[in-house]
């Protein structure tokens, strides 16, 4: 492991503990570091609406948002146990788990993923969420990484909830809802960034966050001008 990096990671993530941070943005770097550092070939994130119905916020890449999207759809799957039971669920081989959850452990396994862990994101006796690691081969996973994985969830949960405790209990949902209107308009400026170039979903995202970085701005405000050509984005629309 990364010491170096792990230690960068924690610093940016509380860093946002105090900024008007950019949510999608925030848990994007929570997913890319956790495959990057940790025993993991991708990585997502489940979050509780105002509803308290799971909606995906963040994957590595495409293929697993796609996997956590179809475990929603299908009502199934070891994200939505974590986040009903509160409690981590790790799955050292997915074929031992077939009658269990028969519809997901063969999309995984179509997907090319193998084992599975899913670990709360928790603050005491309250749960938002779940951070959910993929592992192509089958296997026991690292108990260190696990523990780091669960530490850098328990953070990003801390950075979600730390307002709450000097403004209203509405804050997160307030939040949470501008986060998944902000989803939605950056799926579609993927799709439309992705034709009009030729290049994939995954890399459509990449170039929309790399300019919004390079811009300061928010990933949202990027993709309402590129969907609405409300302004040229010199750099990203050549």
């Amino acid at each position: 492991m990364d010491q170096q990096l792990l230690a960068k990671t924690f610093v940016e993530l509380a860093d946002n503990l105090v900024a008007d941070f950019d949510l999608i943005d925030f848990l994007r770097l929570l997913t890319d570091r956790c495959v990057g550092m940790l025993d993991a070939s991708a990585a997502g994130v489940l979050l509780a609406d105002q509803d308290g119905g799971l909606r995906v916020m963040a994957a590595s890449d495409e293929q697993v948002r796609l996997l956590e999207l179809f475990q929603l759809q299908n009502d199934e799957g070891p994200c939505l146990d974590c986040f009903r039971t509160n409690t981590p669920v790790i799955i050292h081989d997915l074929t031992r788990e077939i009658g269990r959850w028969p519809r997901f452990v063969t999309a995984a396994h179509r997907s090319g993923f193998g084992a599975v862990q899913a670990l709360p994101m928790r603050l005491r006796d309250e749960t938002v969420g779940a951070l959910n690691l993929f592992r192509a081969a089958p296997g026991p996973f690292d108990p260190t990484a696990t523990l780091v994985a669960q530490a850098l969830a328990d953070v990003a949960t801390i950075s979600l909830l730390q307002q709450r405790t000097t403004q209203r209990s509405t804050v997160l949902n307030e939040q949470l809802r501008t986060a998944l209107s902000s989803r939605v308009l950056i799926e579609q400026a993927k799709g439309k960034l992705a034709e009009r170039q030729g290049i994939d979903m995954e890399q459509a995202f990449s170039a929309l966050r790399g300019y919004a970085r390079a811009h300061n701005r928010r990933l949202a405000d990027v993709a309402r001008a590129l969907i609405d050509s409300s302004e040229p984005l010199v750099g990203l629309e050549s």
